[in-house]
């Protein structure tokens, strides 16, 4: 059943970087179930990465460049996408940026430039990506996005970022509200901590690993593939009466006070 779960459905995928990215074990995830693709990336830097990456997929997927901090490349995303799709199914955002001083020391250090540039980057694009795709999604769609605990309670060493997802939990829900009379559904998930590229830049993000498994319900630190396949459940007809929502992929670990 899997396999044609979105047999026919067309999606955009956000925040590609390398082979450990979760938005690219929910790429492979939403191939597997016959989704058509189309991936962006964000500098010549990474673009052979990402190419290297999507060319073992099927269909040969579709790569644009795109830095969601300048409208005009975000725009070219769309216009490009819809001479190709014509059509969009779901939408993946797995963006987020901070810079690596904002995320040492204490929060109240925060510079404004970079409050401002986790901001625009790990909240406020997710609402321009949904400004542009939902003229495409005329049948309804599903638009999903990426946050952490560290929204919600304090994280030591998450700092401005916690801010940032805060920001776009709520978006979430202003958006669901916003959209949900095209058919088009929004929701987050709070995937726990995961081995990224962007998680290695948190500091003591190893001591975090030690201490979620220890202490999860599970008893173990969530694995990728199991994000992925809730952002294929969110992605698919399965979730069709879900929208707002934030749900924790986390093995646990958010029911617990101490």
């Amino acid at each position: 059943m899997l396999e044609n779960l979105l047999k026919d459905k067309k999606g955009l995928i956000f925040g590609v970087a390398n082979k450990r990215s979760i938005a690219w074990a929910i790429a492979q995830a939403c191939s597997r179930a016959g989704a058509r693709l189309a991936f962006t990336y964000q500098g010549e830097k990474l673009k052979e990465k990402v190419e290297e990456l999507t060319r073992t997929l099927p269909g040969e997927p579709l790569l644009l460049p795109c830095d969601v901090t300048r409208d005009e490349e975000v725009k070219e995303v769309f216009d490009r996408l819809r001479e190709t799709f014509s059509t969009l199914d779901f939408l993946v955002h797995s963006i987020a940026f901070a810079n690596r001083e904002d995320l040492e020391g204490q929060f109240i250090n925060t510079s404004r430039a970079g409050y401002l540039l986790a901001q625009e980057i790990s909240s406020y694009s997710l609402t321009l990506l949904a400004r542009e795709a939902a003229p495409l999604m005329a049948s309804g769609g599903s638009i999903l996005t990426m946050t952490y605990l560290g929204g919600e309670r304090v994280v030591p060493g998450y700092n401005v970022m916690g801010v940032a997802k805060a920001a776009l939990e709520s978006s979430v829900r202003y958006l669901a509200n916003d959209l949900g009379p095209m058919g088009i559904r929004v929701n987050a998930i709070s995937a726990g901590p995961i081995n990224t590229l962007a998680a290695r830049g948190i500091s003591g993000f190893t001591n975090i690993l030690a201490h979620v498994a220890e202490k999860a319900p599970l008893r173990r630190n969530v694995e990728i593939e199991e994000v992925a396949h809730t952002a294929l459940f969110l992605a698919s007809p399965l979730s069709s009466g879900i929208t707002g929502e934030v749900i924790y992929v986390d093995c646990g670990f958010h029911l617990l006070g101490l």
